[in-house]
Formats: C-alpha cells, sequence, structure tokens
C-alpha cells in the first residue's frame, strides 16, 4: 500500500547549531495493516510521517504508494488517498464540528465548488464512525480533548483516504479517552479496512491495537514486523535503554510492556 524506499532527509542548524539526518530508511505499511511506529523523542518519527505523506520531499530515496511515486502525484491526489492525522489542531476561525469534518472533502472538489449531498452523506457518515454525530452542530474549540481528536480522525475518513498516518493521537489525553481512541482505530481498521501508521511514545497502545510495529533509533529503522515478534524485552532496552517486561496480558489479551529500571 505504501512504501517508502532508503529515504534520506536532514535538518541543520537551530541554536545550538545541531543537525538531524533521517538515513537510508525502507519502511512497508501493508494495506489494511495497523501498524506502529515507536521511537525514542528525537529519532524521526514525525519526519517519517511527515515523508511518507508528501509533506516533505525526500533529499533521496523514494515513497510509493500503490506502486506509484509520490512525486508523480500532485498535492489533492495525494491528499485523496492518504490523510494525517496530527497531535493537535488548531483552527484560524471558530469552525463548528461540521464544518471541520466537510474540510476532508476538499481535495475531491473543484475551484469554488460547494459540497453537496454526497459529501454531506460523507460527514455524517465519519461523524457516527467516531460517536461524534451528536456534536455537529457544537463549536470545535468547545469540545473536551478525546472528543476533538475524534473530530479530526472523522474529518481524516470524510476525506474517503485509504490511509490515515495519526501522530501521536492519544497525547496529553486521560486514560479513559486514551481507551476510547484506541477502540476507535482497532475499529475503523478492523470494519473500513483503514490502512494506518500510528507513531506513538505509548508502547501499551501500540501493543494493544497494532498488529505490526516499526521502531526507530537515531534516524534509521531498528526493526519492523509483526507485533509480537518486534516488540521485545531486548529490544525495548536496545531503543529506550530500560529494562522492561515485556508479557502477554490475559486478561487485556495482548502484549503489555511494564518499565522497570533504567539499564545501568
Amino acid at each position: 500500500m505504501l512504501h517508502g524506499s532508503e529515504l534520506s532527509y536532514g535538518y541543520a542548524g537551530g541554536r545550538e547549531h545541531r543537525t538531524f539526518s533521517l538515513r537510508d530508511v525502507t519502511i512497508d505499511v501493508p494495506r489494511r495493516s495497523l501498524t506502529g511506529l515507536l521511537g525514542p523523542n528525537g529519532c524521526g518519527k514525525t519526519t517519517l510521517l511527515r515523508l511518507l505523506a508528501g509533506i516533505l520531499t525526500p533529499q533521496s530515496g523514494t515513497v510509493t504508494l500503490k506502486g506509484r511515486p509520490l512525486s508523480d502525484l500532485s498535492r489533492r491526489e495525494i491528499a485523496r488517498h492518504i490523510a494525517v492525522v496530527p497531535q493537535e489542531t488548531h483552527p484560524a476561525f471558530d469552525y463548528t464540528v461540521m464544518e471541520m469534518v466537510l474540510m476532508g472533502r476538499h481535495p475531491h472538489l473543484g475551484p469554488f465548488e460547494l459540497e453537496g449531498p454526497h459529501d454531506l452523506r460523507l460527514a455524517h457518515d465519519a461523524l457516527a464512525a467516531t460517536g461524534t454525530d451528536h456534536l455537529a452542530n457544537r463549536a470545535y474549540m468547545t469540545l473536551s480533548g478525546g472528543e476533538k481528536q475524534r473530530v479530526v480522525i472523522a474529518s481524516a475518513l470524510t476525506q474517503a483516504s485509504d490511509v490515515l498516518l495519526l501522530d501521536e493521537p492519544t497525547a496529553s489525553l486521560d486514560l479513559g479517552y486514551q481507551l476510547d481512541v484506541a477502540s476507535l482505530l482497532s475499529q475503523l481498521n478492523d470494519e473500513r479496512d483503514v490502512t494506518m501508521l500510528l507513531a506513538t511514545h505509548d508502547l501499551n497502545l501500540a501493543a494493544s491495537v497494532c498488529d505490526r510495529i516499526v521502531l526507530m533509533r537515531d534516524g534509521h529503522v531498528i526493526a519492523q514486523g509483526p507485533t509480537t515478534e518486534v516488540l521485545t524485552a531486548a529490544r525495548v532496552r536496545e531503543i529506550y535503554g530500560v529494562i522492561a517486561d515485556v508479557r502477554h496480558h490475559d486478561r487485556a489479551g495482548h502484549l503489555t510492556v511494564t518499565p522497570v529500571s533504567r539499564v545501568p
């Protein structure tokens, strides 16, 4: 579905004149998969998401969607297939929830074209799928953090995209909302066959919903594959420098990660 081959991208400068580079990264996001992208702060997760979304252009390497290079596609064409859910969304105006969700239809509309009945139907379907249809007329900025995140996901669904790229979708949410968003992602992946790449610091979120894991460190992909094979105590120690218990939790029905201590 979505493939990055030998991607490299670098930043330079800043107050401390530090450089960062993503180097020779190859990643596969198979169709209908829910893939977790894990790694410590500054390892390159967000940069990689932006490259895969076509927001950034790799300095070397290629990104392909269904076998077609993103470089051959217009921004509008890419947006019809790939939707991005950022960590936070701060609209410039006081939009309603319905207006926020209908923004997902913009890649499908012509110049000066307004949303029609089909667009409204897709928006209502997306609101229903995310459990936010009762909020349609509310001002977006009056919502709780968990409600906002659901609405942003609804907007991404309204794009009718094949792929969702999510950057820390549960950041700053309390435990209940984290569980709600995790359940929503699993449901959308299972019932709507939405392909997802989820960048997160939450190893237990990834363990609970992802069937594949990609581990990053220092601008490199260290390992990728099925969750039960990649998310191990040895890998957590290697990537994070943390001793952790990684085991299957019978009641939860998935792997859990319990940090114990820093590696001495």
